[in-house]
């Protein structure tokens, strides 16, 4: 018999577990949580309901993983956007697009939902990750503000609303079908909006115009 090497054993675990968080990623899109079951999950990844277990004890546990597991995703991908843009209004634009984009697909309840569902120390597992993107936004506007491509204002209250807007954007572009002509425009619209109303300015080229007298370094 051959012998099983750790590493082809570590490989084994981890595409047994990338199975089970797709399958319950699909199911959320399709079914929705209410309802949702391991033995759903199981039988969707092609897998036992065994060894599900063996990953994840409950629906709960395999929610926070799966919610972890798409921002962190997401959060890397963000940031590495980010980093190749050095104006703060195309950093916000890129942040506002990414965000809607992200929200339009995400299979994952909005907030309140999962606060009902989750313990509250779960909740504040899945909190931590989504002060990365606050944080993200709110350095953003900061810098814009210092640059003179924003208005100075209330940093947080700016980023509040910014993020208010984003997620009722993001349940009315959802009926738009995915790749959409219809669902590109609603984001561009939405992309402008909330950098116009940010105070951003723009040239008749579509370029991020200085507002106001940078501040002293």
């Amino acid at each position: 018999m051959p012998k099983i090497s750790a590493a082809s054993n570590v490989a084994q675990r981890a595409e047994t577990q990338r199975r089970i968080l797709t399958a319950f990623g699909e199911l959320l899109f399709t079914q929705g949580l209410p309802g949702l079951t391991m033995t759903d999950v199981a039988r969707h990844a092609g897998i036992g309901r065994t060894a599900v277990y063996n990953y994840y004890a409950d629906m709960e546990e395999l929610l926070v993983s799966y919610a972890l597991t798409e921002t962190e995703k997401f959060v890397g991908e963000l940031r590495e956007g980010l980093g190749a843009l050095d104006n703060p209004v195309d950093q916000l634009s890129l942040y506002i697009r990414a965000q809607v984009e992200d929200l339009t697909r995400r299979h994952l309840p909005p907030g309140p939902a999962m606060a009902a569902v989750l313990s509250a120390k779960s909740f504040a597992r899945l909190a931590d990750h989504v002060g990365e993107l606050n944080s993200l936004l709110q350095q953003i506007l900061r810098n814009g503000m210092a640059q003179g491509f924003l208005p100075r204002g209330d940093v947080d209250a700016l980023a509040r609303l910014i993020l208010g807007t984003l997620s009722s954007t993001a349940s009315r572009v959802k009926s738009h079908e995915p790749g959409s002509p219809e669902l590109e425009a609603q984001i561009a619209a939405t992309v402008r909006f909330i950098a116009s109303g940010a105070g951003a300015g723009f040239d008749d080229a579509g370029r991020p115009v200085v507002v106001v007298p940078p501040q002293a370094d």
